[in-house]
């Protein structure tokens, strides 16, 4: 513990952000540098405890009293090598990952939790603009050859890991770019797209190799992608999205989160699918939800508002949910500011039960009705019926589970209660030397959960190709957050 009284001398502090009228002309990131002197007393926090909770609350095991220490003994290159040894890609977590490990944080019990994520991202940042991360080729060929089938963070992971036990890994990306939902599910303010490509010039440099526009099961069929390679891993992700099956819904200009983020972050403000000009409802209050407002106002809407069927979160911890629990709690995302800055609101407890069109068939409204908590099944509440103009509304409900496409169908994968690829302790789903890893088996999660099921998984694609494994097997695939 390098300072005994950091906690008690330090109130937690992290960057500003850009001013809202500044960022939202342009999709760079929204927050501004972070002087040198203030993250040491950010990582001076840390109370090194004796029982550091913040390992239980990520599943990657980070050693983050570790790196903290090292950061505020300015120590950086050693805490890049405690940071990468549990984690292959802190610059994204850092960035998108909510912090289940600063809710874990002891320190959080009756205080502000440590900066953490800020830590990472610094660490991470420096590390790169100092030279110190390179490419990390396996000194030994296995000569065995795996393909890795999506390339968001888990199938990264595995890939990454994979490749550096000595094995020749092709990652398949049906996208004409790598990176899964990291490259065109999140906006660019979030984190700008030259973190991957950084990354992917490090993974290409050890021997990873890419091949995008390829729609597995498709453009390769499974009986192909099984003669070609000795091992498989699906790391394809939870695709299929929730929809919302009421009156109006195929009326023009009502579209799934996922149809509207991509083209926007392929286009920025010339996306095929615009938001300049027009109504836009938001039904969805999560992550995703706040990536489509952020889009939708740099795109230049005339107004935007976020429609949540839950009640508005608490904005401390409910009793229910008690340290070191990830908590549900009320947050201002950059996304929020704006909304709320242009005028723009965030509506509770309400429930859509018609989308509105004209004569050509758009959709110029949406029908809503205020409801009671879950407890209640979402009951309608009598009489506060109302209608919201809308121009063009964005689903942003979540994932169901991996999409059964073909290549699930041709592999003959089983699947588990909840519709997810079934796998067992190895991450092998009952098809021999065909793997599983991340939201495909898992079911939607975070980032973090994703890389740890990559490196997992590679673990148990090592083992199955050599009979032995070195690779860290950070958690069991049934292993949950803490509750």
């Amino acid at each position: 513990m390098a300072d005994p009284k950091g906690f008690l001398t330090h109130d937690r502090e992290l960057p500003a952000r850009r001013p809202v009228d500044v960022r939202i002309q342009d999709w760079r990131e929204v927050y501004e540098a972070f002087p040198a002197q203030k993250l040491n007393k950010q990582a001076a926090r840390c109370m090194d405890c004796g029982i550091p909770f913040c390992h239980n609350g990520c599943p990657l095991g980070n050693l983050i009293p570790e790196w903290n220490d090292l950061v505020y003994r300015h120590d950086w290159r050693e805490a890049i090598e405690r940071l990468h040894a549990t984690n292959n890609f802190p610059e994204f977590t850092g960035r998108l990952c909510p912090a289940p490990c600063e809710a874990a944080c002891v320190l959080g019990i009756n205080a502000d939790p440590v900066a953490i994520k800020r830590v990472e991202v610094e660490i991470v940042d420096r590390a790169f603009a100092e030279g110190w991360v390179r490419p990390q080729p396996a000194a030994v060929k296995t000569g065995k050859r795996v393909a890795v089938v999506g390339s968001g963070p888990a199938g990264l992971a595995a890939a990454q890991q994979l490749t550096r036990a000595g094995h020749d890994v092709v990652v398949f990306e049906r996208a004409d770019a790598p990176g899964g939902l990291l490259r065109y599910g999140i906006p660019e303010f979030k984190m700008e797209k030259r973190h991957i490509d950084r990354r992917l010039e490090q993974m290409r440099a050890e021997g990873t190799e890419f091949r995008v526009n390829v729609n597995v099961g498709v453009d390769i069929t499974a009986a192909e992608l099984r003669a070609q390679f000795d091992a498989v891993v699906l790391a394809g992700g939870a695709t299929q999205w929730r929809d919302l099956p009421v009156a109006g819904r195929s009326l023009k200009g009502v579209h799934q989160a996922m149809e509207y983020l991509p083209p926007a972050n392929k286009a920025l403000a010339d996306s095929p699918i615009n938001a300049r000009g027009k109504h836009v409802v938001v039904i969805g209050g999560g992550d995703t939800g706040a990536d489509c407002i952020g889009t939708a106002i740099r795109q230049g809407a005339a107004s935007v508002t976020q429609l949540e069927i839950m009640p508005k979160p608490p904005a401390s911890r409910a009793g229910s949910q008690p340290w070191p629990t990830f908590p549900t709690l009320f947050k201002m995302e950059s996304a929020h500011e704006e909304l709320e800055e242009g005028g723009g609101a965030r509506v509770y407890a309400v429930s859509t039960t018609e989308f509105v069109g004209d004569e050509a068939g758009n959709v110029v409204a949406i029908r809503l009705v205020d409801v009671e908590g879950p407890e209640t099944g979402f009951r309608p509440i009598p009489g506060s019926e109302r209608e919201l103009p809308a121009d063009l509304v964005t689903l942003s409900m979540g994932f169901v589970g991996p999409e059964k496409g073909l290549l699930l169908e041709e592999l003959g994968v089983s699947f588990d209660a909840r519709g997810n690829v079934a796998r067992d302790k190895t991450y092998m789903t009952d098809v021999e030397g065909v793997f599983s890893a991340g939201d495909m088996g898992r079911g939607q999660s975070l980032i973090v959960w994703a890389i740890a099921e990559g490196r997992a998984a590679a673990s148990g694609v090592d083992r199955f190709l050599t009979g032995e494994t070195a690779l860290p097997y950070p958690i069991l695939p049934t292993a949950r957050p803490l509750v």
